[in-house]
Order: structure tokens, then C-alpha cells, then sequence
């Protein structure tokens, strides 16, 4: 722990904020005695929900089944030369 007097707080903030930015406490001392403690906040705790494993859900949905490619690229066109028929 840093130490820093108010006259040190009153004309080096800066330099003493950055100590405090890289996660150091800093005891405040007024007339060489202690009265004070300045610390880091703690970072937020994130609220992250849980990823889905989507490569299980499909293998559980469908299981080892796979589609050719041929069968993939016949797919596409006829998807694509019915957007085709759809815009005309």
C-alpha cells in the first residue's frame, strides 16, 4: 500500500490517481498520522448468459446425417432462381 499526505493529494492528484487506476490503495496521512484509505473500485461483474453449443442441438436434432454437396449446391439454385422468379 502507497502512501500519500493531502498536500500530496492537493498537488499530485494525478500521480496519485494513477496509482489508484493501476489497482494500488493509497493510505491518506494528515500530520503523519493516518485518517484515510483511498482504494480501486472493483471492476462491474458482467452478466453473461451462457452460449449455446448449437453443434449438439443439430446433432441431436439430426445426428450424423449430412447432406451431400451436390445436394447442397442444388439447394442454393433452386433457392436462388425462386428469389429470381419472386422479383420479376
Amino acid at each position: 500500500m502507497k502512501t500519500a499526505t493531502v498536500r500530496d493529494l492537493r498537488n499530485s492528484f494525478a500521480r496519485i490517481s494513477r496509482w489508484i487506476e493501476a489497482g494500488e490503495s493509497v493510505e491518506v496521512t494528515k500530520r503523519g498520522k493516518a485518517f484515510a484509505r483511498l482504494l480501486p473500485v472493483a471492476p462491474p461483474k458482467g452478466r453473461h448468459a451462457p452460449k449455446p453449443d448449437i453443434l449438439a442441438r443439430l446433432r441431436a436434432d439430426f445426428g450424423s446425417f449430412v447432406l451431400p454437396d451436390k445436394t447442397v449446391e442444388h439447394v442454393i439454385h433452386e433457392a436462388s432462381a425462386s428469389d429470381v422468379e419472386r422479383i420479376s
